[in-house]
């Protein structure tokens, strides 16, 4: 029969292991949020996933962050019911699966300088609904890692390992 130390182990796991798996995206790295950044190729090659958040991090009254459909996107224009974002470090939990829109609706920052962001979040590793999807402009090399997968598997490796080790 197992001890009660390690179904106390086994509970932390099962509940952290979401969160351990979730990933941190700072928008735009080191350049943060800002006109004339190619956040298309920012975005590129990144994994996000239900769970995961993004981090929008910019001088606050110079920009914000609208949350756009797919159409507001092409025209950088929001809904007039939309509510900016605006501290200068607003964090986004991607809670659902799915194409998402974020534009800033500063002056023209959105259409002249390209201050815009298309991603598309996946359904969290592990649920039922996650499969395999080729990358949508071809494979990585192979054996590369992106930094979101790394990220991903190391806090898992650390679970398991802190298990096995008690």
């Amino acid at each position: 029969m197992a001890s009660p130390k390690m179904f106390m182990i086994i509970a932390i796991v099962a509940v952290s292991v979401p969160s351990i798996l979730a990933t941190e995206h700072l928008v735009g790295d080191a350049t943060g949020w800002k006109p004339g950044f190619d956040y298309g190729a920012w975005a590129n090659g990144k994994e996000f996933r239900v769970g995961d958040t993004l981090v929008f991090k910019y001088r606050a009254g110079a920009h914000n962050v609208l949350r756009v459909n797919g159409t507001g996107f092409q025209e950088c224009k929001a809904a007039d019911d939309t509510v900016p974002l605006s501290t200068g470090n607003d964090v986004i939990s991607l809670s659902t699966p799915g194409k998402k829109w974020y534009i800033c609706g500063f002056a023209k920052h959105c259409e002249s300088g390209n201050q815009k962001l298309a991603i598309t979040v996946l359904a969290q590793l592990g649920s039922p609904s996650t499969s395999p999807s080729p990358s949508p402009t071809g494979t990585s090399p192979s054996g590369a890692m992106s930094g979101s997968t790394v990220s991903r598997y190391y806090g898992l490796i650390v679970a398991i390992v802190g298990m096995v080790m008690f």
